[in-house]
């Protein structure tokens, strides 16, 4: 009977299982970091180290986190526990933002649904309900945001609605009010008259929208140039609701402008031969073809700076619309659509507005909040621009009937174009002059500070810096308030008489203290005298009513959080949210704490992109395309999401589906099997073990440079926030490097060697030093896995934690480029050798590679290649040759100067560790053995592992 002698070979033994089952796996592992107090733990480890703190950009507590908050969330606690690790102490704070209209709007909602407005309810009770909406909210995603395994201080997260958050948000716009910065003012803002309240940029989107368009006449009253006497000046617009609050026409002084007459119409044409129009020369073509002009004559051709001093009358004239239309030259006038004259309505548009108040243009009042013509507006009282519910009114139909039976309209038509819509309710904005509270952007060098601070902070990636640069430089003044219930009320008296605010800042003082005391409900049911003290008569003040914009809440977080948390630091290290946050919470932070300290609240500013479906589609529930964090988490674990952050170009949108969870899974098994296969080969190891790097096989050395230069690029990644680059450095070792180069040539040692063998020690330091890198520096984007093998390496005594450890100090010595360099060649000879073997195992000439020796022919030094190439090539034999290559060599055009010769090796097969060699049956009482394993056999140094 043949021996049997697998009792006699090492195996890796591990209770590191193949199969993670991170579904089961994960809570408990979030259990047990909560249970022994992780996060003060690592505060405890880090005091005194250099603090990194990223500032948490508060979500919205309004629902159940989707994708985007878990690619959020996860890279911020990459981040973090990479800098733990590197020595530094990372202290992190999660908060919510838990005012404003995403929560208002759903609390409202159940109003909605009953026939109820919110205005019915108390106010007070109103607020509770939104307050309660919000914490419920908070506790919910802060389960979701552990299960990911962040790592923060949950028991003490900020909220935009806690008392003291409260008290510093009026504080800090007390300290705009007392510098000047702060002003009221009437200026069109995008209004949602759904929601009735003025937006911010960052709460619009822009989506296709069916507009009309109209081409309307203005006849000239008083011509600047002679020839246009009679004529009429021809507008376009996509808006026939703002021609009641129409002011002015603009053109172009760089334009030419023609005078036609009309000579021949088509039928239906509302033009009328021999009247005299004026249009931009570049447009008159699709003017004439737009309103059925079949024929025309150009009388004149004008510069645009010759129509300076013409004035117009509005197409209604005569029916309350007896102003003059002066015209006015504008540089946003240009000749792509329309007529090259735009007409202007200063109530309805930025650049209607800035116009308008560099010619002393009265702003009129035309759309109230509701969306309805004013009482006083001349022939459209009580009609509606848009409906409660966000559908047309019949404001344009009306106009351009009155327009049209003045004679007044030239053309009409539609358009579908990017229009603003309301975040929250999707329905279409308008335009609106309201009254409103700015920060001016002038006011104290505020636009000027800001750009400043632009350019001192680090903006990853790079292009994010021109992005909000472009955005400050051309923005408006700051719109801060809202007429909504549910926020901080801005704390301003403003005297009856005079309509200036109260700039006190003992009365700000206060009115911070009751917040702070009561919450922002005292500002309501506080009385005025006891915050106007005893130096101001309340009858002769009111109380602002309306509320802080929910950007100025959440761009005073740095105020209320990094400043009065004694474990952060001001100002942060850096800030991390999505790219559209350059228009939102970036870009609200920088203006509020440059208004206020005079620089940005950030060192740097690290932007990710969006997630998108397989196809690079927005994820829509209408696609079907929605995937859950929760959902991957039930099947997968929250590792794969982790790992899917990392594996993907953050700085780009993210991509995420069926199969791209697939290969993360593939990837996910790759990685846990390098650990797994590590483990098992390092059962009984003790650090006795050991031996000096110096003393290593080279093999053993080429591992140990590997390990210096992957430290590096951990280093560098880690400076750069660059977790891709150190995430595929780390896969493709395990994966190139360890599974399918080292691993697989060091079975034999580790397998069949004595235990006390030099070499197979050497091995097994060597994959000692290995594990403990790679736990380490996948902790912090797989932290389940990496605390898993992390424990069952070390045992899993109470407090133990990869995550209280730091990155490996990887020796300098380790360093070996020249050593590099030289395996770098050989993995090329060997490739060759293994695809010669392919060629042998496909004709049937061999088996296994140990049935094969090798011959090696290379254009090479022999000192070079002086190295085990049996073991190298996983052969029996191999030999390095010169001279002539035999005919029939194998070679790879892309490995030049290399040839094989493989046969079939000589000799019989060792049955224990299957090499093929001579020797094999030459030793008496060992006729099976090589010599290696006989000698094995004989002095029973087998390891205890393997017994």
């Amino acid at each position: 009977m043949p021996t049997d002698y697998r009792p006699t070979v090492f195996l890796p033994k591990t209770e590191f299982p193949m199969r993670g089952g991170l579904p089961q796996l994960e809570p408990k592992l979030v259990a047990r970091w909560q249970a022994m107090g992780l996060y003060r733990r690592q505060r405890e480890a880090a005091r005194g180290r250099e603090k990194f703190v990223l500032h948490d950009g508060p979500p919205y507590a309004n629902g159940d986190i989707h994708l985007g908050h878990a690619l959020n969330k996860i890279l911020k606690d990459v981040i973090n526990r990479a800098q733990q690790m590197s020595g530094r102490d990372a202290p992190y704070v999660p908060g919510w933002d838990c005012h404003g209209l995403p929560i208002e709007w759903i609390v409202e909602e159940k109003y909605r649904a009953n026939g109820q407005s919110k205005d019915s309810v108390p106010l007070a009770q109103f607020r509770r309900e939104c307050r309660e909406f919000a914490a419920h909210w908070v506790a919910v995603q802060k389960a979701q945001f552990q299960r990911l395994g962040v790592i923060a201080d949950w028991d003490n997260p900020y909220l935009t609605m806690s008392y003291e958050a409260e008290a510093q948000i009026v504080r800090e716009i007390g300290k705009f009010l007392l510098n000047g910065g702060l002003y009221k003012g009437a200026k069109p803002v995008l209004w949602s008259v759904v929601e009735q309240t003025a937006l911010a940029e960052a709460e619009v989107e822009y989506h296709d929208h069916r507009s009309n368009t109209v081409w309307v006449r203005f006849p000239i009253e008083r011509p600047s140039v002679p020839a246009l006497s009679g004529a009429a000046a021809v507008i376009w617009t996509t808006t026939p609701w703002t021609l009641p609050g129409n002011r002015a026409i603009a053109y172009s002084a760089a334009l030419d402008y023609a005078l036609l007459r009309v000579d021949a119409v088509a039928d239906k044409s509302r033009a009328r031969p021999g009247e005299r129009l004026i249009v931009a020369v570049p447009l008159l073509d699709e003017v004439a073809a737009k309103s059925g002009i079949a024929a025309h004559t150009v009388e004149a051709t004008v510069p645009g700076s010759a129509l300076a001093g013409t004035v117009a009358q509005h197409p209604l004239k005569g029916q309350g619309y007896d102003f003059p239309v002066p015209l006015f030259a504008a540089d946003f006038v240009v000749a792509d659509q329309g007529t090259g004259l735009v007409h202007i309505a200063p109530g309805h548009g930025a650049d209607d507005w800035e116009l308008g108040q560099a010619h002393g243009l009265p702003v009129p009042d035309t759309v109230g909040p509701d969306g309805v013509y004013l009482p006083h507006v001349p022939l459209f009282a009580g009609h509606a621009v848009y409906l409660p519910d966000g559908r047309p009114g019949d404001a344009d139909q009306v106009v351009i009937a009155a327009v049209e039976a003045a004679r007044g309209l030239l053309a009409r038509g539609t358009l579908v174009h990017s229009y603003p819509h309301s975040w929250r309710s999707k329905a279409p904005l308008i335009f609106r002059n309201t009254p409103q509270w700015f920060i001016s952007m002038a006011a104290n060098g505020l636009r000027d500070k800001a750009l400043q601070a632009i350019d001192e902070t680090r903006w990853i990636p790079p292009q994010g810096r021109n992005r909000i640069h472009a955005m400050v430089a051309e923005r408006p003044d700051w719109c801060v308030s809202r007429q909504r219930a549910w926020g901080v009320p801005i704390p301003v008296f403003v005297n009856k008489k005079t309509g200036e605010p109260l700039r006190d800042g003992a009365v700000v003082e206060r009115v911070a203290e009751a917040v702070a005391r009561d919450g922002a409900d005292a500002w309501y049911a506080g009385d005025a005298a006891v915050f106007l003290g005893n130096a101001y008569d309340p009858a002769e003040w009111d109380k602002v009513t309306d509320i802080i914009e929910v950007w100025f809440d959440s761009g005073s977080t740095h105020a209320f959080v990094l400043e009065q948390r004694p474990e952060l630091k001001w100002p942060a290290s850096l800030y991390l949210e999505g790219s559209d946050q350059h228009r939102g919470w970036f870009h609200s932070s920088l203006l509020e704490s440059c208004g206020t300290r005079g620089r940005a609240p950030y060192e740097a500013v690290l932007t990710h992109g969006f997630v998108l479906d397989e196809d690079g589609r927005k994820q829509s529930k209408s696609l079907g395309n929605v995937i859950a964090p929760e959902d991957v988490i039930k099947q997968s674990g929250a590792d794969i999401l982790r790992l899917w952050v990392v594996a993907s170009d953050y700085a780009e949108d993210l991509r995420i589906g069926p199969e791209i969870l697939k290969h993360l899974g593939d990837a996910y098994r790759r990685l846990r099997n390098t650990l797994r296969y590590l483990l098992g080969a390092l059962a009984g190891y003790t650090p006795a073990e050991a031996v000096p790097a110096d003393t290593m096989p080279e093999l053993e050395r080429w591992v140990l440079h590997r390990l210096a230069e992957l430290s590096e690029v951990v280093r560098r990644a880690i400076l750069d926030y660059d977790y891709h680059a150190m995430f595929t450095a780390l896969h493709n070792f395990c994966a190139v490097d360890l599974s399918a180069f080292y691993f697989d040539i060091r079975k034999d040692r580790l397998y069949c060697d004595a235990d006390d063998d030099p070499k197979r020690r050497a091995t097994r330091t060597v994959m000692d030093r290995t594990f403990d890198c790679l736990a380490r520096w996948l902790a912090p984007i797989l932290c389940f896995t990496a605390e898993e093998a992390w424990l069952a390496r070390h045992g899993d005594a109470a407090g133990r934690s990869v995550h209280l450890e730091l990155f490996p100090d990887v020796p300098a010595a380790w360093h070996d480029k020249e050593l590099g360099e030289r395996f770098k060649s050989l993995r090329e000879m060997r490739g060759v050798v293994t695809s010669a073997l392919e060629v042998e195992r496909a004709a049937r000439r061999i088996g296994s590679g140990l049935q094969a020796a090798v011959d090696l022919y290379v254009d090479a030094p022999v000192e070079f290649v002086a190295v085990d190439f049996a073991e190298l090539c996983i052969t029996s034999a191999a030999a390095i040759r010169g001279g002539d290559v035999p005919e029939g060599a194998f070679a790879l055009p892309e490995v030049p100067g290399v040839a094989v010769v493989a046969k079939e090796a000589p000799g019989a097969r060792c049955e224990r560790c299957w090499r093929v060699l001579p020797e094999v049956g030459q030793l008496p009482g060992h006729e099976d053995l090589c010599r290696r394993c006989a000698d094995v056999i004989d002095r029973g140094a087998i390891t205890a592992a393997a017994q």
